[in-house]
């Protein structure tokens, strides 16, 4: 850890296991867990949080400043995930009072050049591809893909496990299971093909993707089509994370299917 050409601010908490590359800088009020690797010219301010055996490439800068006008300099953090990694030149931004925090999962893969404003929440096990730029206040749930170069308006939600095809403007919300495409950002099918890499079995993928008829292929506005899903369909997990969703949906859904 006692690498003579970084800097490293006397009060940060560093465990001892931690390795850190020349060039680095470490400000006041950061946290970095055992077994972490640090590459050279990386920056951490003020308010990281960082977990354990995660990987930061060189370039990245982790907890900078939020780009808000409104922020006043008040004390919050960034933090990021036991096993994540943060590829080369990537920007976190820490939270604002709106939330008091930024939040990467576990697990995750944050490519290079990408951008996570203030106050977003990433969860376990997601992948944002090369040169993602997500605005304030997103949410993006577990196991979910974000295709490269992608650019996600704020307080949109992206559900689990769907996948936002890569150059996606991404203005409204990505409901769970899905793939979205196409622009302005459509329904695109659901995504089986990560669901069975994961576990999903044949007859949970059938469930799902009869749901989205429901939503998608049948005519039906939003409101008429959940209320015929939870009336028709029998309860379950996906079922019903699939309905909150949806109610909980401040921004709107992506629009459904269109031939071309």
């Amino acid at each position: 850890m006692n690498q003579p050409l970084a800097y490293i601010h006397p009060e940060a908490k560093i465990a001892r296991n931690v390795v850190i590359e020349p060039f680095v800088t470490i400000s006041k009020n950061v946290v970095i867990e055992e077994g972490t690797w640090i590459g050279s010219n990386v920056t951490i301010m003020e308010g990281a949080r960082i977990g354990k055996n995660v990987k930061v490439y060189p370039g990245a800068v982790i907890s900078a400043v939020p780009q808000d006008l409104k922020f006043g300099g008040e004390d919050t953090t960034l933090e990021i995930g036991d096993n994540t990694v943060i590829r080369e030149c990537v920007t976190l931004n820490r939270g604002t009072e709106a939330t008091n925090k930024t939040i990467i999962g576990k697990n995750c893969l944050i490519m290079a050049y990408t951008h996570v404003a203030h106050d977003c929440i990433v969860g376990d096990n997601c992948i944002l591809v090369n040169a993602v730029q997500l605005a304030g206040h997103v949410t993006i749930e577990e196991w979910a893909i974000v295709g490269g170069a992608a650019a996600v308006h704020q307080f949109v939600n992206i559900g689990s496990h769907a996948m936002v095809s890569g150059g996606s403007l991404v203005r409204k919300d990505v409901p769970p299971y899905t793939k979205a495409g196409r622009e302005p950002l459509s329904y695109a099918g659901i995504n089986s093909v990560g669901l069975r890499r994961r576990g999903f079995t044949n007859e949970k993928i059938a469930e799902i993707q009869e749901i989205y008829r429901y939503v998608f292929l049948k005519g039906l506005n939003n409101t008429k089509a959940i209320d015929l899903i939870e009336v028709e369909m029998t309860p379950s997990k996906e079922r019903d994370e699939i309905l909150n969703f949806f109610r909980k949906s401040d921004r709107g859904i992506m629009k459904g299917y269109t031939a071309k």
